[in-house]
């Protein structure tokens, strides 16, 4: 194996260090805005550098965070006192991520459904990340549950995008996580989110095999197979558990570096059970750990959002406790009475 290649595996296996996951930041000015804008915060560039900064010099985040994906504004970006978010990072033993994809966009002839566009012009986009200080990257397909769809066309031309680009950033020395997210939106029972998981995996791994994909440096982001958010019998945490667990076994490769898991609007606290319960199932071919946005964030943002200075250090701290819980799910360790 080549040093390039070596480094590749080093990095992806350190992304999955027991107790540790990863932290997404990496929102779109159109999501940030309307985040900040539902806890009454304008997203001006410097609250969006302010609220980030805040987080990634939280104490201690780097015990169970092993790295943060960064959007194209924040990995350019200076913390107020000067020092680069880059660094910033770096002196916390956090990897610095980037969100690469240009979002999901409509697939022409296949209403209802969509794929992500980024492809053109990523090997030089690549380059200058890399330059900039990115161990690894991020694409996001979008997989819909409806009326006959997912269609076919729609997974293979998601697997064959994130594929290309998995290639490309691997290329470039970058891990690349690959995260084909199936959405809870809908009424669908478990089984139908079970059986479009599958399908949505096997065309994943299909395609990265055929554009010679070193797996062993590579992390999947999966969505936990879960009943739609609007279903009217959702199942449980051990029903969510197991079908997750039986989906990556059928569907992933032992091969994969690691597997981390998206939250996709699930709660805090419920998306931290479903993790602990998975990891308490006994040894699996890959690490289970995490890779949340909200989940991580959603409190911590509220409290520093009522007075950004003054609450600095308290929201700090809801959000160490937060990766704390995750860290402690992803080695099944976690209990209901360790969130005090």
């Amino acid at each position: 194996m080549t040093d390039k290649l070596e480094q590749l595996v080093e990095t992806a296996q350190a992304m999955v260090a027991p107790g540790k996951g990863i932290l997404a930041i990496d929102e779109s000015t159109g999501t940030i805005q309307k985040r900040l804008s539902a806890v009454g915060v304008e997203s001006t560039e410097d609250n969006r550098r302010d609220y980030r900064s805040m987080m990634l010099s939280t104490p201690g985040l780097g015990e169970h965070i092993s790295g943060a994906i960064l959007f194209d504004e924040t990995i350019r970006q200076k913390a107020s006192d000067g020092t680069s978010m880059v660094e910033l990072m770096n002196k916390a033993g956090i990897l610095p991520g980037i969100k690469v994809d240009r979002g999901a966009k409509a697939l022409a002839g296949f209403e209802g459904e969509k794929v992500t566009e980024g492809l053109d012009g990523l090997r030089e986009r690549l380059a200058e990340y890399a330059e900039l200080g990115a161990k690894f990257a991020k694409w996001r397909a979008v997989i819909t549950i409806g009326d006959d769809i997912p269609s076919r066309a729609c997974l293979d031309a998601n697997a064959h995008a994130l594929a290309r680009y998995a290639a490309l950033c691997q290329e470039a020395g970058i891990v690349p996580i690959v995260e084909p997210e199936v959405l809870m939106d809908g009424s669908h029972d478990l089984d139908t989110s079970y059986d479009v998981t599958e399908a949505t995996l096997k065309a994943l791994f299909a395609q990265l095999y055929e554009q010679n994909v070193l797996l062993e440096g590579t992390i999947l982001k999966a969505s936990m197979v879960i009943s739609g958010s609007e279903a009217s019998d959702r199942a449980g945490p051990e029903e969510v558990a197991e079908a997750t667990i039986d989906c990556l076994l059928n569907a992933v490769p032992a091969a994969t570096a690691g597997i981390v898991f998206l939250s996709g609007g699930q709660g805090d606290v419920e998306a931290t059970r479903h993790l602990d319960t998975m990891n308490k199932m006994g040894d699996l071919p890959w690490p289970l750990s995490f890779s949340y946005g909200r989940a991580l964030q959603a409190e911590c943002l509220k409290t520093w959002a009522a007075d950004p200075k003054g609450n600095r250090e308290q929201a700090q701290q809801i959000l160490a406790h937060r990766a704390k819980m995750n860290g402690l799910a992803a080695l099944g360790e976690w209990s209901e009475d360790e969130e005090g």
